[in-house]
C-alpha cells in the first residue's frame, strides 16, 4: 500500500472516530448508529456484546447525556490497513460538566475494526477497555 494511501485510509479512520464523538456527546443517536456496518459489535468491559443496529440504537439512546459530556479521544495509531478495512486503537478520557466543572470520570482505550462500504468508512467491532 502508497504513503498516499495509507494517509488516506487514517484520515478516513479518524474522521469516522471524531464523528462518534461527537454525535454521541451531543445525544445524537441515530447519527452514532449509522457509523457502524448493520452487524457492527460495541464492546464494554461488564456488559454482553452489544450487537446489531436495533441493539446499539437502543443502548446509546439509553446513554443520552443528561448533562454536558465530552469523550476526548486522541493518540489515535491505525495499526493496520489494507484495501477497505483497518484497525485503529485510540485513547479515551470521559468528561462530564457538573456543579464545580468539567471532571474526568473515565479513562480508557478503543481498539476498532472497521471497513469500507459504499465508499464510507464504518466501525464493525469496538472494543473498550478502562485504566486503572
Amino acid at each position: 500500500m502508497s504513503e498516499s494511501t495509507q494517509a488516506w485510509v487514517a484520515a478516513g479512520v479518524r474522521a469516522v472516530l471524531g464523528a462518534h464523538t461527537q454525535a454521541q456527546d451531543a445525544g445524537r443517536t441515530d447519527d452514532v448508529v449509522a457509523l457502524y456496518t448493520p452487524d457492527g459489535v460495541l464492546e464494554l468491559p461488564g456488559m454482553d456484546p452489544v450487537e446489531g443496529h436495533d441493539a446499539l440504537r437502543e443502548a446509546f439512546k439509553g446513554w443520552a447525556p443528561t448533562q454536558p459530556q465530552l469523550h476526548m479521544v486522541t493518540n489515535t495509531v491505525v495499526t493496520s490497513s489494507a484495501e477497505g478495512e483497518a484497525t485503529a486503537v485510540s485513547d479515551v478520557v470521559f468528561f462530564q460538566r457538573g456543579e464545580a466543572g468539567w471532571a474526568p470520570l473515565v479513562v480508557g482505550r478503543y481498539d476498532d475494526e472497521l471497513c469500507r462500504r459504499d465508499g464510507t468508512w464504518l466501525l464493525r467491532r469496538r472494543k473498550t477497555t478502562y485504566q486503572a
